[in-house]
C-alpha cells in the first residue's frame, strides 16, 4: 500500500476527506492508500531528519534487525532504537520481535513498499 506524506495541515486533510467521500457517494473506486498529514513542512522535517531518512532507505527493500541496522549505519543501537520508535509512531516503519535461534529475540524493522512526500512551503 502506498503511503503519502502531506504538509498541508487540517485544511488539506479535510479537502482530501471530502474528495474521498464524494468518490464513495458517486460509486467511483479509488485505490487503497494511507496518508500522514503534518501541520507544516517544518514539523515534517523535525521527524524526517537525515539520519532517519537514511534509516528508512536502508529498510525500504529489506527487513533488518535494529542491531544490524545500527551497524550498517555506523550509529549507536540506542539512537537507532529511538529513531525507529519515532518513525513507527507515524507508520513510516514497522517493527516486530522475532525469535533469534540461539541468541534470544531480535527486533526486526521494515518499511512500506513506497512513500511519497507532497510538501507545501
Amino acid at each position: 500500500m502506498k503511503t503519502k506524506i502531506y504538509t498541508d495541515g487540517f485544511e488539506g486533510w479535510a479537502k482530501r476527506a471530502k474528495e474521498r467521500a464524494k468518490a464513495i457517494t458517486a460509486g467511483r473506486p479509488f485505490p487503497p492508500s494511507r496518508g500522514i498529514t503534518f501541520e507544516s513542512a517544518a514539523e515534517m522535517v523535525r521527524l524526517l531528519t537525515p539520519s532517519r531518512l537514511d534509516l528508512f532507505m536502508t529498510v525500504k527493500n529489506q527487513t533488518v534487525s535494529i542491531k544490524d541496522l545500527a551497524q550498517s549505519l555506523g550509529r549507536d543501537v540506542s539512537a537507532v532504537r529511538r529513531d525507529v520508535a519515532a518513525l513507527e509512531k507515524f507508520g513510516i516503519v514497522s517493527s516486530e520481535q522475532v525469535v533469534n535461534p540461539g541468541h534470544g529475540r531480535a527486533r526486526m524493522v521494515s518499511a512500506p513498499a513506497s512513500i511519497s512526500i507532497s510538501a507545501e512551503l
